[in-house]
């Protein structure tokens, strides 16, 4: 293995330098012949004429003067593209260079692709030239097409006419500029297309026709935006399973590893469809990456290391062969075909044997790759590259997003973007150690709903147990409450999140739709066509006439620390949190939990039912990782990000390197918020006047369960009330030995009737009707 790899360090060097030195020879030429070109005089001997006289102008010398009359004499105006393809192919060179080592073989297929496209684009643009500017020779030594487009064009027009021949040449031009310059026309008039849409955006016009803007911009996102799916994408070194080829196509490209950032002056992200606002922060705010080259695995150390993995498990008895390597930002993953009867519980077995031997910090064994027969090996790099929050949110897959809950988690084990959409997961679930970067994490997820959404469109809840992280977001306009630091006020957010779940969902069955979108989608269309939908809950018995329906946001609550309510509340706030995860999807109303304590009292079975949807980071022991995942794996992880992401609908984890946003970018992105616009607070989110049981059942809709009719036990209970003075809907409960729902409905008809006042703030009733002697 080392005496191959020796061999190859010669011929690799050589193709380097003859790389560098092609690229200056080609460079030097292209200069010359542009001078030449451009100072070409008739006045000069060439090699079409000859003049007496012995003084030269062109900036090339006699070299030069007879180079630029041979090539005008024999192409004409088109030789003054001939140095602009030799800087392009130069331009094409030092992109390439940074692969220099990556394959010594000559590409003969892309250089023959070039030579054909040469000589259809000067053959059809000499023709052209010819056809119709053969006057037009001012300083040329013959026509305007030279003496080719001359010949090519006469004999073209004896079986075609003009016409015929200008309808043959243009498709060969324009065929042959594909062929040498790579240029895709297509996606040329797709580019400018898009342009021109977004320069146009709407005339004033428009504003006066607002269901007209609607459908039309409805119509545009629909044809020009496309999907964009959180999945694993190509790996950037191809498995190979034949032995004749090498075992790994080389390293990956740097290419592929750059970030295409955009500029600060374009919108950050795409605006959802029924935002009024564009309350949104620049990607200027954030820190763009750095700018030192990225250093690649090269094919020389992947084979090296494959060959170690092999070793090291033919040392503990294991017959395996590695057919593939896939090297990522932060861990490079073997892909090994075992042996025939070869168990995979003896693998991932042997992981902390493997980890010593192999000398890294962890290693994990990846058991199921989907759509393979091979199993994975995931060892770390020994250089760590850093995922920046401006890169992820810079990418098309979160810039073309459509959804408003769009979130960027960072990048996968190949280097490509994770972008995935809270709304279809619908709530989530993060869990792990300290220091493992849970809290960076809740940072960026909260940066990636603020760069895709106004506060038309979303609303925030921020718990925050510890008064620290989630503090610096207060007072920005998005938050429906200040930052939540009290778990009891927080208990009460949860319940106020109910009743507002409950009440949209009678809104919705009012107006016949099924979820948030659809109710939306009706009142802006009412709103347009100037016949505003009045809200259908107004109580008939009030002299206030009712409102108008207005567009409703989605809602996130995001708490930092759950584990601190399961303590000081108990299990009042399991039950809210379990219903909310049940039913508030439709609703819009989506849930954020994060701990640090992933223990089964902390991470119930009935919140792992409702939450399928988890991120894991690092933690101390298998158990803990079986607690939030159902499955091992999070105990090996690195830190500092690195998470176990398990999707929606599925039971196979995927491994993110989650991005950064330090402290500096998040006081930068919450003061441009805070200079934008102030937040609307809702008292009524501490508000426990409500009426709300411990569940999260509101009275009224308690009373909407009953028949209407009077209890049996209503005089009695009434009785009990007078004489003791004091009234709850436990102690009716308790003392008529009745359902939570039935003793909630005669209360609340004792209120009705005056007998007991209206609950209090501190969730107490007052008996108004004396004890009587």
């Amino acid at each position: 293995m080392n005496s191959k790899i020796t061999a190859r360090v010669a011929p690799i060097s050589l193709y380097r330098y003859l790389h560098e030195g092609l690229l200056i020879v080609l460079l030097a030429i292209g200069f010359f012949l542009f001078l030449s070109i451009i100072t070409f005089h008739r006045a000069d001997p060439s090699w079409s004429h000859q003049v007496d006289s012995t003084t030269i102008l062109n900036a090339g010398g006699r070299v030069g003067a007879w180079i630029s009359d041979f090539l005008l004499y024999l192409f004409g105006y088109v030789t003054y593209l001939f140095p602009i393809i030799l800087f392009h192919m130069t331009w094409e060179l030092y992109r390439d260079y940074s692969n220099r080592d990556a394959n010594t073989d000559i590409l003969w297929s892309r250089i023959a692709s070039r030579v054909i496209g040469f000589v259809f684009t000067v053959l059809s643009a000499t023709s052209l030239l010819h056809l119709y500017l053969s006057d037009l020779n001012f300083a040329l030594p013959y026509e305007s097409g030279g003496i080719v487009g001359v010949t090519v064009g006469n004999a073209m027009l004896q079986w075609f006419n003009r016409m015929g021949t200008t309808i043959v040449f243009i498709p060969v031009l324009l065929i042959g500029t594909t062929l040498l310059t790579g240029t895709s026309w297509l996606e040329m008039i797709e580019t400018v297309g898009s342009w021109m849409m977004r320069g146009v955006r709407f005339p004033q016009w428009s504003i006066r026709l607002p269901s007209l803007r609607f459908n039309l911009f409805h119509f545009f996102q629909q044809s020009t935006q496309t999907k964009i799916e959180p999945a694993l994408k190509k790996s950037l070194v191809e498995p190979s399973l034949s032995s004749d080829d090498p075992l790994f196509s080389g390293p990956p490209s740097t290419r592929e590893n750059k970030i295409n950032i955009q500029q600060d002056e374009m919108a950050p992200a795409r605006i959802p469809r029924y935002s009024q606002s564009n309350i949104v922060p620049k990607l200027s705010l954030l820190d763009s990456p750095s700018n030192e080259k990225r250093m690649g695995v090269s094919k020389e150390a992947l084979e090296q290391r494959s060959r170690e993995v092999e070793d090291c498990f033919n040392d503990f008895g294991v017959a395996l062969k590695v057919v593939a390597a896939h090297p990522g930002p932060v861990v490079t993953r073997f892909e090994m075909e075992l042996a025939p009867g070869t168990k995979v519980n003896k693998i991932t077995a042997l992981v902390k044997d493997l980890a010593r031997s192999l000398s890294v910090i962890s290693v994990r064994v990846v058991e199921v790759i989907p759509g393979k027969s091979v199993i994975g090996l995931e060892l770390p790099n020994q250089n760590r590259e850093m995922v920046t929050l401006k890169e992820v949110l810079s990418t098309k897959a979160f810039q073309q997003s459509r959804s408003s809950l769009t979130i960027a988690l960072g990048k996968d084990i190949a280097g490509e973007p994770v972008v995935v959409d809270l709304a279809k997961m619908p709530h989530l679930l993060v869990a792990g150690t300290t220091g493992s970067g849970k809290s960076v994490a809740l940072n960026v997820m909260l940066l990636s709903l603020l760069y895709k959404s106004s506060p038309q469109d979303l609303r925030l809840i921020l718990i925050d147990p510890k008064m620290l992280e989630l503090s610096i977001y207060d007072r920005i306009p998005h938050l429906l409450a200040p930052v939540v630091t009290d778990m009891k006020d927080a208990s009460t957010a949860l319940r106020w999140c109910v009743v507002e779940m409950e009440r949209r969902y009678r809104l919705m069955a009012s107006l016949g739709v099924r979820n948030i979108m659809g109710y939306n989608i009706k009142v802006r269309e009412a709103i347009d066509h100037g016949a505003p939908l009045l809200d259908p809950l107004t109580p008939p018995n009030t002299t206030e006439p009712p409102k108008e329906l207005q567009i409703l946001p989605k809602i996130v609550v995001l708490a930092d620390e759950f584990a601190d309510m399961m303590v000081v509340v108990g299990k009042k706030v399991e039950t809210l949190i379990a219903r909310l995860a049940q039913k508030a999807r439709a609703a819009g109303i989506h849930l954020i939990f994060a701990t640090q304590r992933p223990s089964v009292d902390v991470i119930t079975g009935l919140i792992k039912a409702n939450i399928p949807t988890r991120i894991a980071f690092q933690v101390s022991s298998k158990i803990d990782s079986r607690t939030i995942l159902d499955q091992q794996g999070a105990e090996q992880l690195l830190g500092n990000g690195d998470m176990l992401y398990l999707p929606p609908g599925s039971g196979v984890p995927v491994r993110v390197h989650g991005c950064y946003a330090s402290d500096e970018e998040v006081h930068r992105v919450v003061n441009d918020l805070k200079q934008r616009g102030k937040p609307d607070y809702l008292d009524e989110i501490f508000d426990d006047s409500a009426g709300v049981d411990p569940t999260g059942y509101t009275e009224s809709a308690m009373i909407e369960e009953g028949n209407g009719e009077k209890d049996d036990l209503y005089d009695e209970a009434v009785a009990f009330v007078v004489k003791a003075q004091r009234v709850s809907v436990s102690s009716v409960q308790r003392r008529f030995k009745i359902g939570y729902n039935r003793a909630a409905r005669i209360v609340e008809a004792m209120e009705a009737a005056g007998v007991v006042s209206k609950m209090e703030g501190n969730a107490q009733r007052d008996v108004l009707v004396p004890m009587q002697e």
